[in-house]
């Protein structure tokens, strides 16, 4: 499952303008967005993600997806990076 990889990598980027900054830089080996995060805040990453071909996995939880980054808030989106 997603969670697990998020958890065990070394590298990722967690938040909205970050991501979409190594995206475009492509550093970014996997995009991961949680299903239950409002589309406004995941448009441009996905978006941005299809642009440069990145592989992109979704989730199901926010909370759970904050919680296997080691964050104590829900993450809408998490970049792997290389």
């Amino acid at each position: 499952m997603s969670y697990e990889k998020v958890a065990q990598a070394n590298k990722f980027i967690v938040g909205s303008k970050q991501t979409v900054k190594a995206l475009k830089a492509g550093e970014v080996m996997e995009l991961v967005i949680a299903k239950d995060a409002d589309a406004k805040v995941t448009a441009e990453l996905l978006r941005t993600a299809r642009e440069m071909k990145t592989a992109i996995t979704y989730v199901e939880s926010m909370k759970k997806l904050g919680k296997a980054c080691g964050i104590a808030v829900s993450a809408a989106a998490v970049a792997i990076t290389k």
